[in-house]
């Protein structure tokens, strides 16, 4: 790209004298064209592309905007974002090196996000001599892998970027070759040949109340035109209106298309927020809460099923779970292969559940309202990037049904209020003899209880569970819905487990109610644990005998806030039972109607 912009004359005077300046800065006495493009210090010094540098250029026939995005594997990320919103890609390969893994990963990629136009660009022809048959080689090898990911034209292009060879102008020492030069391609590209998706779609970004005689839905139009007068739906509830009036900072217009930013007024005044998408009554998209998705891994954490995370498309964020890692896709064979994890920078499909149902297109059929970012709740980051696929539609013949009796009927009859203790620690830490120690407190003092035990349940309701990452998430969620239930049943549920993950905690801390969630932090040096061993496992564990145990070989992540932190070296299981029983005894006389007041966390 830097000799392309400098051979066509559009580079600045100023950067080409900081460009002369900077001769010999890692390529000998040659330009280094890079680094037009390379601005990180880090890409200078390295000789690599990190981040992506967007460019804005025209020649005499079209405007052009160029994404130059990194090719190696660990800044797939930044690649997937130059690329998502592409007409046309250009890959570079080195005719030394030919077809890489990497190669593979970027244009299984481009396939995935949509980009239908590829143009390999076969570089460093002069290192091999304008070898003919090289060139040919490099080609049918790409255009073999290529051939099932759905690509409407693939054209190459040999050339050498430093001598600029059939970058701008055509090259003497490429004699055989007879196709346009890149520049030439590029202007020359059909853009109307690329998807455009004519399907009406304007997520709604805000809503525009100044004064009672006005709402307007503010937004960029995804897709489409959409004109005055046009009948339109709120997807989410179905709603039927039409649009009264378009308008737009130079005043109203009569109709709006792709990419426009408009405020559309509405004939009726319906309930339309921040996250809906009005769209043309002949074709609504999906609207569902669980759903399947090709999903791109961009964090060093592996992607876990069972996990929660922040989902985040054009004008919608909810929070979701990852239920099924269906497969994973093998970049070199394109193949599906089972998996339970995705690492970093690979590639999956996924079933994810959201808390309430988005409006969203197959990916495939729209760009714009068929894709969607994944963030980590508790850092901020992007980490991972997705496409909807389908939706997974639910028996819609299932309802919950109402019941004359409820939770807070069930209590009163019982005398107490339901509550969810849940004790985490290491292996060893004291839970279960603390937890039986509380039991037996409260039973004698007539309260009604019941403990679930990781040993128990995983002889029954869990045996068919493993210990690995995945198993011990799905073992804490099914935990969690039975807790649920019994606590709704007007029950003190003494919830007895390791539990590692702090995300799994607030996801059983986000089934109950307001206040009835207790985490008791059961904190015993690992040390000490080590010394008791109750059960012989930490000698396993410690000899490799057992893989992923907690503490050993797989991490402990402990409470940040834990409403009781119980320290248990110097303590007996029974005083430590008293301290919990004397907590739930405040909690219960704080009470007001069904909020309860936990107080300051108890650090003893």
């Amino acid at each position: 790209m830097g000799r392309l912009l400098c051979d066509a004359q559009l580079v600045c005077e100023d950067q080409l004298a900081s460009l002369c300046s900077a001769r010999g800065h890692g390529d000998g006495e040659q330009l280094n064209f890079a680094l037009l493009l390379d601005g990180l210090q880090a890409e200078r010094e390295q000789g690599i592309t990190i981040d992506v540098a967007h460019r804005f250029f025209s020649t005499p026939k079209r405007k052009f905007i160029v994404a130059d995005a990194p090719g190696h594997d660990e800044y797939t990320r930044n690649m997937a974002t130059g690329a998502s919103t592409a007409d046309l890609a250009v890959i570079v390969v080195d005719i030394r090196q030919g077809i890489l893994r990497q190669t593979k990963r970027h244009t299984h990629l481009l396939s995935l996000l949509g980009i239908r136009h590829i143009v390999l660009a076969v570089n460093k022809m002069d290192l091999v001599g304008y070898s003919e048959s090289q060139y040919l080689a490099v080609l049918n090898d790409f255009r073999a892998f290529t051939e099932t990911l759905g690509f409407a034209t693939v054209d190459a292009i040999p050339m050498s970027a430093r001598f600029g060879d059939n970058v701008v102008f055509r090259s003497e020492n490429i004699p055989w070759y007879a196709g346009s030069v890149l520049l030439e391609y590029l202007e020359d590209f059909e853009a109307c040949s690329t998807e455009k998706h004519k399907v009406p779609r304007f997520p709604v970004q805000l809503v525009i109340r100044p004064h009672s005689e006005f709402r307007g839905y503010a937004g960029r139009v995804a897709s489409g035109t959409i004109r005055v007068g046009d009948p339109v739906v709120v997807a989410k509830s179905g709603s039927h209106s039409s649009v009264a009036k378009i308008v737009t900072a130079d005043g109203d217009v009569l109709s709006a298309r792709e990419g426009d930013a408009v405020t559309l007024v509405l004939s009726d005044e319906l309930d339309v927020s921040r996250g809906d998408i009005l769209v043309s009554p002949s074709s609504c998209p999906y609207v569902d809460d669980h759903f399947q998705a090709c999903l791109i891994w961009f964090d060093p954490d592996p992607m876990r099923p069972g996990r929660g995370y922040l989902l985040r498309t054009e004008n919608d964020s909810v929070e979701v779970t990852i239920t099924a890692l269906k497969h994973r896709v093998d970049v070199d064979s394109l193949l599906c292969q089972p998996a339970s994890t995705l690492e970093m920078n690979e590639i999956g499909v996924c079933n994810i559940l959201a808390q309430r149902p988005l409006a969203f297109d197959a990916y495939e059929q729209n760009r714009s309202t068929g894709n969607f970012v994944l963030v980590d709740r508790a850092s901020g980051a992007t980490v991972g990037a997705g496409m909807m696929v389908s939706p997974l539609r639910r028996p819609r013949n299932i309802h919950l049904q109402s019941l004359d009796v409820c939770k807070a009927s069930r209590a009163e009859i019982k005398g107490q209020q339901p509550a969810v203790l849940w004790f985490t620690g290491l292996s060893g830490s004291g839970k279960s003899t603390i937890a039986n120690a509380l039991e037996t407190l409260l039973h004698a003092s007539g309260k009604h209880t019941y403990i679930l035990d990781g040993d128990n349940l995983r002889n029954g309701l869990n045996r068919d569970l493993g210990f690995g990452v995945v198993d011990r998430i799905e073992n804490i969620r099914r935990v969690a819905e039975v807790a649920k239930l019994m606590a709704d049943a007007g029950l003190i549920v003494i919830c007895s487990f390791i539990s590692p993950f702090r995300e799994e905690r607030r996801i059983a801390r986000e089934l109950m109610d307001e206040g009835e969630f207790v985490e008791i932090f059961i904190d015993t040096p690992l040390e000490e644990c080590v010394r008791r061993d109750p059960k012989g496992l930490y000698e396993k564990a410690l000899k490799g005998e057992i893989t992923e145990f907690t503490g050993v070989s797989s991490p402990y992540e402990p409470p940040e806030q834990p409403e009781l932190h119980l320290k248990t070296v110097g303590h007996e299981p029974t005083m430590l039972a008293r301290e919990i029983e004397s907590f739930l005894r405040e909690r219960t006389r704080t009470h007001i109607g069904t909020k309860f007041w936990l107080g300051q966390p108890i650090d003893r």
